[in-house]
């Protein structure tokens, strides 16, 4: 598929679904390198495109960054690793007309996640989005449909779900074989944030395109406290620590309870101990309950704070005969540790989440993917789901086949935001 900018930007997201749709995926031989390209170089992008370069199945062919500096820079170790210079686009739409390009890291500031992902999937490409999948419930749908609609293979960057320990445990959970049936869980994220110093808003750097950093945000004068990190405690453009560091242990839980999206919210917190411009509370409690009364608990703790069971970041499980602590595994009602039988119950193949994500656009078996669309949606919409309690202030019911709020028009605007003209996120339902 071959298209100019200009027509990328006119075309209806209906017709190019449709191109994308008849692309049934590249079938790469034995030797065959697999192109990538890597949008968002900075911090976790590194990871993108050091793992991209390091496999024998791909080669890092293009990088797009909206910062320049950024962008050179990560061009040059690449070149200077494996003797290649890759392609540098400041542009997407301009890298996924690259027909190099096979594959998109997307390590983008969340508010960009969902409709780079979806123009990638339009134009051909398979997708490994970071976490998480989206910025807002709605999108985070979009994009999981076009991912269905287009047969692209759409992985998402919970490294988890291609960890051995993680794969095995949370099945015996499911099972009840271990513990009985589940009737909870806890996620917790428990990492110090410091206050962010309040800066003047200004004009942007010469070597940062800042109308493209924002993307389909709607345009904000530029501040420095948003770039480079610290975009994650604004609404405008990240999700709090929940949607940050929070989302694995987010993914871990509803992956283990396996009920889908619940039927009611509540979250409380604050920015507590200090005074600064940021908006994202840094302690945060969030419980979701499920169609058959299960719970799920999530706790955000960014100041000062004690381990629980010996965890900071990590998971709890509780069912009728014990309960499960993620890395050190199952204990009984007495709290006295319970002995897997590794003969009965071994551990699958522990395997690099990228590593994974390759094998998968080879093979293009949707039912190997580790962390589909589908299912980073639904993890990444419980995040949401709790930001949104918490900024209404109350509890809300949620109706999970229509993915809104029941009686709550106030919350139900904070589902989907007004994107800017230029960078719309495309419906698909």
């Amino acid at each position: 598929m071959s298209m100019s900018r200009r027509t990328f930007l006119g075309t209806s997201a209906a017709a190019v679904l449709a191109a994308g749709t008849m692309t049934k995926g590249k079938v790469f031989g034995a030797n065959e390198k697999i192109g990538a390209c890597v949008m968002g170089v900075n911090g976790r992008g590194g990871a993108h495109y050091e793992a991209f370069t390091k496999s024998p199945d791909s080669e890092v062919v293009a990088l797009c960054d909206v910062d320049e500096k950024v962008l050179e820079e990560a061009a040059h170790r690449i070149e200077k690793v494996t003797s290649k210079r890759p392609k540098t686009y400041t542009d997407i739409r301009e890298a996924l007309n690259d027909k190099a390009v096979h594959v998109l890291g997307i390590a983008t500031p969340n508010h960009w996640h969902s409709l780079a992902a979806i123009w990638a999937v339009q134009a051909g490409k398979d997708v490994y989005v970071e976490k998480p999948l989206s910025h807002e419930v709605w999108e985070g749908r979009q994009l999981a449909e076009a991912a269905k609609q287009t047969g692209r293979i759409v992985q998402h960057g919970t490294q988890s779900r291609s960890e051995a320990s993680w794969r095995r445990d949370l099945a015996l959970l499911q099972s009840g074989e271990i513990i009985g049936p589940l009737y909870m869980a806890r996620a917790l994220c428990y990492k110090r944030r410091d206050a962010v110093p309040i800066a003047q808003d200004q004009d942007p750097p010469a070597h940062l395109h800042w109308r493209l950093w924002q993307g389909p945000a709607s345009e904000k004068p530029y501040n420095p406290m948003y770039v480079h990190y610290n975009w994650h405690w604004f609404w405008h453009y990240g999700n709090g620590d929940i949607g940050n560091q929070g989302v694995h242990q987010m993914d871990i839980a509803v992956w283990g309870l396996n009920k889908g999206l619940p039927v009611r919210v509540f979250s409380a917190g604050g920015r507590y101990t200090y005074e600064d411009a940021c908006e994202t509370p840094n302690t945060q409690v969030a419980t979701f309950t499920y169609a058959d009364g299960t719970l799920l608990q999530f706790e955000v703790r960014g100041r000062w704070t004690n381990k629980e069971e010996d965890v900071c970041v990590g998971n709890l499980f509780y069912g009728q005969n014990g309960y499960y602590v993620g890395g050190k595994g199952f204990f009984d009602a007495d709290s006295k540790p319970i002995v897997i039988d590794e003969s009965k119950y071994p551990k699958p193949e522990d395997i690099n989440h990228f590593q994974h994500f390759l094998n998968v656009v080879k093979s293009r078996k949707q039912e190997d993917i580790h962390g589909n669309a589908l299912e980073g949606h639904i993890s990444s919409a419980h995040c949401h789901l709790a930001n949104i309690a918490y900024r209404i202030g109350r509890t809300l019911e949620f109706d999970p086949q229509t993915e809104t709020f029941k009686k709550a028009k106030d919350a139900n605007k904070l589902l989907r935001r007004k994107y800017h003209p230029d960078f719309t996120v495309p419906a698909f339902t």
